[in-house]
């Protein structure tokens, strides 16, 4: 599934798996650098998910949005 795809749920569960792939180790240095490039994919996502659902909060709220 292409990370476009994904919820933000989706999104942090499979980086948690790729965080534990990564941690567990035995991988090649392609397959590792693999699935750290899909891990920087999934986390710039869930940040993307993050900062919109706290614009739309900010927006209801009636607040201004601060950068974090």
């Amino acid at each position: 599934m292409t990370p476009e795809n994904l919820s933000y749920e989706q999104a942090r569960e499979e980086l948690a798996d790729v965080v534990h792939r990564l941690e567990a180790g035995g991988l090649s240095l392609e397959d590792s650098l693999t699935l750290w490039e899909r891990g920087e994919v999934l986390a710039d996502l869930c940040q993307q998910r993050l900062d919109g659902a706290r614009e739309r909060l900010a927006a209801l709220l009636d607040v201004p949005a601060t950068e974090t």
